[in-house]
């Protein structure tokens, strides 16, 4: 599973890990990913979502039919 959200299209940011004596090494930092089942009543059927932690909290807010309406307008397939 790609640390990537459907709905916000967050991705993992990169930068580095400083160690106690100051020296450099690569490091990712991925958002909180969750895989969430919603039921979707327009279609009457489930969808299985890849979300971070924020956009599900934006789905309680919004409703499912208004997030998938905007993950279908980002091009993503649901």
């Amino acid at each position: 599973m790609s640390a990537h959200c459907m709905l916000t299209g967050a991705q993992p940011g990169f930068g580095n890990q400083i160690s106690h004596s100051h020296r450099r090494s690569s490091r990712r930092f991925d958002p909180n990913i969750q895989r969430k089942r919603y039921w979707l009543p327009g279609e009457g059927r489930h969808v299985r979502l890849t979300l971070s932690a924020r956009a599900i909290k934006t789905v309680d807010t919004i409703g499912i039919e208004a997030a998938v309406a905007r993950i279908r307008a980002r091009g993503v397939k649901v």
